[in-house]
């Protein structure tokens, strides 16, 4: 593999006009869904309407700094920073536990009016530190013992302290992307489809099924009437919202499961309410920018300047791509619900900013491509 130097000058070009305008207009759309999906909900819980975007409105903005000033600070620069972030992870995500809890799950920091969950810099951060040391390794990790199990190893032990808080969804986003990026860098087919990936499903499978209430959301994702006033409410809410919208829609702000039916509507659930007032051509549209966002993040994966730059692109578009994909399932009634929101459309404050902070590492790796030239011996 080939090595850049972190030291060596590098003419900046433009950004990948691609992923930017698709991420401001996913950006965009998220913000109006916001209020139209919380307005309701808003002015019963807290006497104001706009409770939500106003909050949206701040954290929006603050992510579009993020991102600018990303897009502009070279990305190798992260590779020193990378030991500290990844250890900084370690306590975050234990301190979860000395807050209150939501809806039975710990996942989150809490300080006066803001919260912060720990797992959302986790996800990235264990990126980080596997484009950091799989560029390291080269062809080491063609062996399985030496250059398999470490990585899977340590993204493992972050998935596991995620998997503790009760959060199974990103715990398999962050295994899922280890996949990938391990795939990516050149691990043979061998271990990862013969070994790693059967040992994946089967951890997955028995995490799921290994309490009463995880087995109990299995099987209302088979059977949501089997209780519709417990475990299969919010799914069957998501089939009446998706039903009720049609082709075309109700019109925008004209959702009726958001008036109380839907439990907080802009967060994991907010594509049934974009279904139900702008219908499949809204939710098609949506999927649409996000097929557009993926396969610019490959792009310019595939163009990146040094390796390093391909893996942390794999990586990052693997996580946009992985948590969209899960929460069109789960809204859709394809897999069991789990709390994962959908990127830059859902409800989120330090989430937002993270993924926006992330975009803005994608957009400067775009910035440093090496023409048409791909990375070889990957």
């Amino acid at each position: 593999m080939k090595v850049t130097s972190p030291k060596r000058k590098r003419k900046m070009g433009e950004v990948d006009y691609g992923i930017f305008y698709t991420v401001l207009l996913l950006l965009a759309i998220g913000t109006v869904m916001v209020y139209s999906a919380s307005s309701y909900y808003s002015m019963f819980t807290y006497n104001d309407s706009m409770y939500f975007l106003k909050k949206q409105l701040i954290w929006a903005p603050l992510g579009i700094v993020t991102m600018s000033f990303m897009m502009h600070y070279d990305y190798h620069k992260l590779r020193k920073y990378t030991p500290a972030i990844i250890i900084i992870c370690v306590p975050l995500l234990i301190a979860v536990f000395f807050f209150s809890g939501v809806n039975g799950a710990q996942r989150w920091i809490t300080l006066g009016p803001l919260s912060f969950q720990p797992s959302d810099l986790t996800k990235y951060a264990v990126v980080l530190f596997l484009a950091m040391t799989l560029d390291m390794k080269g062809e080491g990790v063609k062996e399985f013992k030496t250059g398999i199990l470490p990585f899977l190893g340590v993204a493992g032990f972050f998935a596991g302290l995620v998997l503790l808080e009760k959060n199974l969804s990103i715990a398999s986003v962050i295994m899922i992307v280890t996949f990938i990026m391990l795939f990516a860098s050149g691990g043979r087919v061998k271990h990862l489809f013969g070994i790693v990936a059967p040992a994946m499903v089967g951890a997955a499978l028995f995490f799921t099924i290994s309490t009463a209430y995880r087995r109990a959301r299995m099987l209302n994702f088979i059977n949501p009437w089997k209780d519709p006033a417990g475990n299969g409410y919010q799914l069957i809410q998501s089939f009446y919202a998706l039903g009720a919208g049609g082709i075309t829609g109700l019109g925008l702000g004209q959702s009726r499961q958001k008036t109380l039916y839907m439990p907080e509507p802009h967060n994991d659930f907010i594509l049934s309410i974009i279904g139900e007032e702008l219908g499949l051509i809204g939710c098609v549209c949506i999927i649409i920018l996000f097929v557009i966002f993926i396969w610019r993040g490959i792009n310019v994966a595939m163009k990146a300047r040094d390796t390093y730059g391909t893996l942390l692109a794999i990586g990052i578009t693997s996580v946009i791509a992985v948590q969209s994909l899960i929460n069109i399932a789960v809204v859709t009634g394809s897999m069991p619900v789990t709390g994962v929101p959908l990127p830059f459309i859902s409800y989120g404050g330090t989430s937002l900013v993270i993924n926006m902070t992330a975009m803005g590492i994608l957009l400067n790796i775009s910035r440093q491509i090496e023409g048409k030239q791909q990375i070889k011996n990957l």
